[in-house]
């Protein structure tokens, strides 16, 4: 039996579907890397995590399932849940103070003023730096007994705190070291947002008669959302202080992970 012979439409059909089929190939290809990376990486763990969570296991006996023993004993028992819960929440409020300043910085940045990109290098230079080398810095610049900030607040009559052993006064000094050494990408980012926004918008709204508050409200605010955004959820992520910061600050060594057997514990339960 003769086969069919094809016509013009069929050709280019069977042309479509050879082509959509080899895209199709070249496209799970791409997209193999991160997905294979984010199941090894973050989904693999977090699962194992979860499932780790409902057992004891000391890692040289195979793991016991007591159902939600250990949630329990977490939530009720051991206050050193509750008060790391407070700490990243307390940590977490830098971060639209950091944003609001940055986006501030950004914004005089962006003005046609003298010298703004030595400014915009003085910015960077911070996320450049090594993080024990800057926290030695500020360790410095907290020190009760010689600080440079003590320092100044003695020249208006205040007597500063002990920023860093001072129960009280910890948490928004790493705070406001964190608002410091994050401004830099995220001055970089909103320059590079503002630069985007048609200038166009602006000088219809000026003929218009909009003041600055109206065109930064109706014209930036939402010309930079997608930036704000994106730098809202990296902030969250690292809004908690670093380990290396916490241990430069605290000037003990790994000793410390012998105090006990929760990271997080570490974190805010021992010093802060």
């Amino acid at each position: 039996m003769n086969a069919k012979p094809l016509t013009a439409s069929g050709a280019r059909t069977a042309k479509k579907k050879s082509l959509y089929a080899s895209e199709k190939w070249w496209g799970y290809l791409f997209v193999a890397p991160p997905f294979i990376g984010l199941t090894v990486f973050l989904l693999y763990p977090l699962l194992t995590s979860l499932y780790y969570s409902f057992t004891i296991f000391d890692f040289s006996s195979p793991p016991q399932f007591v159902g939600t023993e250990n949630y329990k004993r977490a939530l009720f028992e051991d206050p050193l849940v509750w008060k790391t819960l407070w700490n990243t929440f307390y940590a977490a409020l830098g971060v639209p103070i950091g944003m609001a300043v940055s986006l501030l910085i950004a914004i005089l940045l962006n003005q046609n003023l003298k010298g703004k990109n030595l400014f915009r290098m003085l910015f960077f230079l911070p996320t450049i730096c090594s993080i024990v080398a800057m926290t030695l810095i500020w360790q410095w610049i907290f020190n009760s007994d010689y600080g440079l900030l003590n320092y100044f607040l003695s020249l208006v009559g205040i007597e500063g705190p002990a920023w860093l052993t001072d129960e009280t006064w910890a948490m928004p000094a790493m705070i406001f070291q964190g608002v410091w050494g994050g401004l830099g990408i995220s001055i970089i980012m909103y320059l590079a947002a503002l630069s985007n926004v048609p200038t166009s918008l602006y000088e219809a709204a000026t003929m218009d008669g909009a003041g600055g508050w109206k065109k930064f409200v109706h014209i930036t605010v939402p010309g930079i959302s997608p930036i704000t955004f994106f730098i809202l959820v990296t902030s969250l992520i690292a809004a908690p202080p670093g380990l290396p910061a916490l241990r430069a600050h605290d000037g003990r060594g790994p000793e410390l992970l012998d105090d006990d057997d929760c990271v997080l514990s570490l974190y805010y339960g021992i010093r802060i």
